[in-house]
Protein backbone atom coordinates (compact mmCIF):
# COMPACT_ATOMS: atom_id res chain seq x y z
CA UNK A 1 0.00 0.00 0.00
CA UNK A 2 1.24 3.73 -0.95
CA UNK A 3 1.25 6.30 1.22
CA UNK A 4 -0.32 8.98 -1.24
CA UNK A 5 -2.76 11.52 -1.40
CA UNK A 6 -6.28 9.63 -2.04
CA UNK A 7 -7.56 10.42 -5.54
CA UNK A 8 -10.40 12.55 -4.64
CA UNK A 9 -8.13 15.11 -2.81
CA UNK A 10 -5.66 15.19 -5.52
CA UNK A 11 -8.05 15.44 -8.51
CA UNK A 12 -9.38 18.04 -6.19
CA UNK A 13 -6.39 20.40 -6.08
CA UNK A 14 -5.41 19.42 -9.76
CA UNK A 15 -8.87 20.96 -10.37
CA UNK A 16 -8.71 24.28 -8.33
CA UNK A 17 -4.46 24.87 -10.11
CA UNK A 18 -5.86 24.26 -13.55
CA UNK A 19 -8.86 26.72 -12.85
CA UNK A 20 -6.68 29.01 -11.35
CA UNK A 21 -4.01 29.04 -13.82
CA UNK A 22 -6.26 29.77 -16.37
CA UNK A 23 -7.68 32.81 -14.11
CA UNK A 24 -3.94 33.75 -13.95
CA UNK A 25 -4.08 34.64 -18.18
CA UNK A 26 -6.72 36.83 -18.29
CA UNK A 27 -6.00 40.55 -18.23
CA UNK A 28 -6.40 43.06 -16.32
CA UNK A 29 -7.10 43.12 -12.39
CA UNK A 30 -8.90 40.07 -12.15
CA UNK A 31 -5.63 38.53 -14.15
CA UNK A 32 -3.04 40.28 -11.69
CA UNK A 33 -4.95 39.13 -8.76
CA UNK A 34 -5.37 35.11 -10.08
CA UNK A 35 -2.01 35.24 -10.03
CA UNK A 36 -1.17 37.03 -6.78
CA UNK A 37 -3.09 34.67 -5.37
CA UNK A 38 -1.48 31.73 -7.31
CA UNK A 39 1.73 32.96 -6.09
CA UNK A 40 0.58 32.38 -2.77
CA UNK A 41 -1.32 29.13 -2.91
CA UNK A 42 1.29 27.04 -5.41
CA UNK A 43 3.97 26.58 -2.80
CA UNK A 44 1.17 25.45 -0.12
CA UNK A 45 -0.50 23.21 -2.64
CA UNK A 46 3.42 21.68 -2.97
CA UNK A 47 3.68 21.51 1.22
CA UNK A 48 0.26 20.10 1.62
CA UNK A 49 0.68 17.35 -1.00
CA UNK A 50 4.34 16.38 0.20
CA UNK A 51 3.47 16.05 3.88
CA UNK A 52 -0.71 17.34 5.11
CA UNK A 53 -2.34 15.54 2.63
CA UNK A 54 -0.76 11.68 2.47
CA UNK A 55 -1.90 10.22 5.73
CA UNK A 56 -4.87 10.24 4.24
CA UNK A 57 -4.76 7.73 2.25
CA UNK A 58 -4.49 5.43 5.20
CA UNK A 59 -8.09 6.73 6.38
CA UNK A 60 -10.12 3.81 4.48
CA UNK A 61 -7.39 1.04 5.10
CA UNK A 62 -7.18 1.90 8.80
CA UNK A 63 -11.10 2.07 9.58
CA UNK A 64 -11.16 -1.52 7.72
CA UNK A 65 -9.05 -2.67 10.27
CA UNK A 66 -5.57 -3.18 7.93
CA UNK A 67 -2.14 -3.20 9.24
CA UNK A 68 -0.28 -0.70 7.42
CA UNK A 69 3.11 -1.10 6.63
CA UNK A 70 4.15 2.16 6.15
CA UNK A 71 3.10 3.91 9.26
CA UNK A 72 6.60 5.31 10.38
CA UNK A 73 6.33 7.67 7.12
CA UNK A 74 2.68 8.24 8.19
CA UNK A 75 3.68 9.10 11.90
CA UNK A 76 6.88 11.66 10.20
CA UNK A 77 4.15 13.37 8.23
CA UNK A 78 1.54 14.10 10.10
CA UNK A 79 3.91 15.11 12.77
CA UNK A 80 5.23 17.14 10.70
CA UNK A 81 1.91 18.90 10.00
CA UNK A 82 1.35 19.05 13.98
CA UNK A 83 4.47 20.44 13.90
CA UNK A 84 4.00 22.83 11.16
CA UNK A 85 0.22 23.75 11.51
CA UNK A 86 0.69 27.24 12.90
CA UNK A 87 2.38 28.36 9.25
CA UNK A 88 0.22 26.08 7.82
CA UNK A 89 -3.28 28.08 9.21
CA UNK A 90 -1.02 31.42 8.73
CA UNK A 91 -0.52 30.07 4.80
CA UNK A 92 -4.35 30.10 4.90
CA UNK A 93 -4.65 33.85 5.98
CA UNK A 94 -2.60 35.11 3.24
CA UNK A 95 -4.28 32.90 0.76
CA UNK A 96 -7.64 33.99 2.01
CA UNK A 97 -6.28 37.37 1.82
CA UNK A 98 -5.80 36.98 -1.94
CA UNK A 99 -8.56 35.40 -2.50
CA UNK A 100 -10.75 38.06 -1.27
CA UNK A 101 -9.19 40.20 -3.50
CA UNK A 102 -9.79 38.29 -6.49
CA UNK A 103 -13.21 37.71 -5.59
CA UNK A 104 -13.21 41.35 -5.34
CA UNK A 105 -11.88 42.23 -8.81
CA UNK A 106 -13.81 39.48 -10.41
CA UNK A 107 -16.98 41.14 -8.76
CA UNK A 108 -16.23 44.23 -10.02
CA UNK A 109 -15.51 43.03 -13.87
CA UNK A 110 -18.53 40.62 -13.72
CA UNK A 111 -16.55 37.61 -13.61
CA UNK A 112 -19.22 35.17 -12.07
CA UNK A 113 -16.68 32.35 -13.04
CA UNK A 114 -13.79 33.62 -11.33
CA UNK A 115 -15.62 34.75 -8.44
CA UNK A 116 -17.26 31.38 -7.72
CA UNK A 117 -13.48 29.95 -8.24
CA UNK A 118 -12.16 31.96 -5.68
CA UNK A 119 -15.49 31.04 -3.52
CA UNK A 120 -14.48 27.12 -4.02
CA UNK A 121 -11.27 27.50 -3.19
CA UNK A 122 -11.62 29.14 0.34
CA UNK A 123 -13.93 26.34 1.16
CA UNK A 124 -11.57 24.18 0.02
CA UNK A 125 -9.27 25.67 2.79
CA UNK A 126 -11.85 26.03 5.33
CA UNK A 127 -12.42 22.18 4.39
CA UNK A 128 -8.97 21.80 5.06
CA UNK A 129 -8.29 23.69 8.57
CA UNK A 130 -11.85 21.92 9.48
CA UNK A 131 -11.92 18.13 8.45
CA UNK A 132 -8.37 17.27 6.34
CA UNK A 133 -5.34 18.74 8.66
CA UNK A 134 -7.20 17.25 11.87
CA UNK A 135 -7.82 13.69 10.20
CA UNK A 136 -4.14 13.57 9.13
CA UNK A 137 -2.62 14.41 12.34
CA UNK A 138 -5.22 12.17 14.07
CA UNK A 139 -3.80 9.22 11.63
CA UNK A 140 -0.35 9.63 12.89
CA UNK A 141 -1.50 9.74 16.40
CA UNK A 142 -3.37 6.30 16.14
CA UNK A 143 -0.73 4.83 14.58
CA UNK A 144 1.68 6.04 17.11
CA UNK A 145 -0.92 3.68 19.58
CA UNK A 146 -1.09 0.89 17.28
CA UNK A 147 2.85 0.64 17.04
Amino acid sequence: MDLIVPASLRMEHEELHRELAAATKLPGPVGEAARAAAKVLHPHFVDEEAFALPPLGLLAPLAEGERISQAAPAIAMAARLKAELPRMLAEHQAIGAALQRLAEAARSAGDEEVLHLAEKIAAHAKTEEEVMYPAAILVGEYLKILA
